[in-house]
């Protein structure tokens, strides 16, 4: 009798750890069945992580976790992972480079940062994007994901240009505590010319999506209204050259009608904007930054610096840990905490010489060949034909700002390759059916 008491007993600790285990496994389950919510809400963390201590690895957690849920989601459907080819080589080449410099290096946090935003994150999205975006559905997602971020920049860029700062959201971009440039347009990057660079890439895709009628109506000349006076409140030279020079280039060479009538619709837009600044009482603002010669005196110190060391370890450069003391030992007259190069290019070839810059160039080379594949299945859907031929201008306004500023931004960096991981993946399934036209 007393035996026969233990059956009611185990089967309820039974149903118990079954339920218990069915619970801890569905969160999962939904998160593997929805690969491109999970990898856009790690592109939103990346876009607007908190500068406070207590958040600072989550997005870290973020990424760990899009990359344990998309590789196990490919391991059970026993989807083939991305291969070797088109940008992999150089970004691996790259990112082994980056850790042996920072391996040798004692422990920081901001190091360390650096290095992951720089080559491991847009190393890793540039692959898993491929698997997360792997329908039309998807890729529709991403690029409401991309018009509602440039409708959020846009807006923030803009109040905080008219002085309207009770509408800057998160408060933090207004903290002159954090970050640089607390007197311009930074966003959540609090950084300018990195919230100048993304509503350039996203102002590009917001071109292209209403060329394909996925901007329309009143919806579609908002955008066409607010993107330049966004652009013009960063107050950023590079952006604005980068900027002026895309638009131009979409005007003169584009072969949709659309898209050129749209870019006309651009520079008037723009046009009508430096004025609304100028009846804002911002000329004066908006001349000063134009002539603000203090930080071209820093960075051609800097430059000549760089060069210098260049020319002295030119094969395999000098490493990043003994960059910043032979740079404080050669530059004099700054009273900064550290010094910056400015300029990705000569930051490249200075910590690792030609060998690092000889891979920069073959990852640049690469990424300008993946829009140049021409997949056979032509669809309206995002990406189409069409938006291959705008790939290049965006690759473009990437290396031009990349000149005027190290591009250590995550987000940026994550964005771009993300998107170039998607064409990749386009490019790769037009080959496994035999329809990829020549280049």
């Amino acid at each position: 009798m007393a035996s026969s008491g233990h059956f009611p007993l185990r089967s309820s600790l039974s149903d118990v750890a079954q339920w218990t285990g069915v619970a801890a496994v569905r969160p999962l389950q939904a998160l593997i069945t929805q690969p491109s919510l999970v990898f856009l809400c790690t592109l939103a963390v990346m876009l607007l992580r908190p500068p406070d201590v207590q958040f600072y690895a989550l997005d870290r957690i973020a990424f760990v976790l899009l990359a344990f849920v998309v590789l196990l989601r490919a391991l059970l459907l026993q989807q083939p992972l991305p291969a070797a080819g088109l940008v992999t080589w150089p970004m691996l080449g790259l990112l082994l480079l980056a850790f042996a410099g920072v391996v040798g290096q004692p422990y920081e946090a901001q190091t360390w940062s650096v290095f992951a935003a720089k080559w491991v994150v847009p190393f890793v999205l540039y692959h898993l994007a491929g698997l997360a975006f792997e329908d039309d559905v998807s890729r529709r997602r991403f690029e409401t994901f991309a018009l509602i971020t440039l409708a959020y920049l846009s807006f923030t860029a803009i109040a905080f240009l008219l002085g309207l700062k009770e509408f800057v959201f998160p408060r933090f971009i207004l903290d002159e505590s954090v970050g640089i440039h607390a007197d311009r347009a930074r966003g959540p990057f609090l950084q300018a010319v990195a919230n100048g660079v993304t509503l350039n890439l996203l102002g590009l895709m917001a071109l292209d999506a209403y060329r394909r009628r996925r901007l329309r109506g009143a919806l579609g000349l908002a955008f066409l209204a607010t993107l330049p006076l966004a652009i013009l409140a960063t107050r950023t030279r590079a952006v604005w050259l980068s900027f002026a020079g895309s638009i131009l280039l979409l005007l003169l060479r584009s072969s949709s009608a659309c898209m050129r009538r749209v870019c006309l619709g651009l520079v008037l837009a723009g046009a009508t904007g430096l004025l609304l600044a100028m009846s804002f009482g911002n000329t004066s603002a908006l001349s000063d930054r134009l002539a603000e010669q203090g930080p071209l005196d820093y960075r051609v110190s800097v430059y000549d610096a760089g060069r210098q060391m260049f020319l002295e370890k030119p094969l395999v450069g000098w490493g990043a840990s003994q960059v910043q003391p032979e740079l404080a030992k050669r530059i004099s007259g700054f009273r900064v905490e550290a010094f910056f190069f400015h300029n990705t290019y000569l930051e490249i070839a200075v910590e690792h010489g030609l060998l690092g810059l000889g891979l920069y160039l073959w990852m640049v080379i690469d990424l300008f060949r993946i829009g140049r594949r021409r997949p056979s299945d032509w669809s309206r859907a995002f990406p189409d034909r069409a938006f291959r031929s705008l790939w290049p201008i965006m690759v473009l306004v990437y290396l031009v700002n990349a000149s005027f500023v190290g591009m250590n931004y995550q987000f940026v960096n994550g964005f771009l390759f993300t998107l170039a991981g998607i064409l990749a993946a386009q490019n790769r399934r037009s080959e496994l059916q035999g329809d990829v036209l020549p280049n």
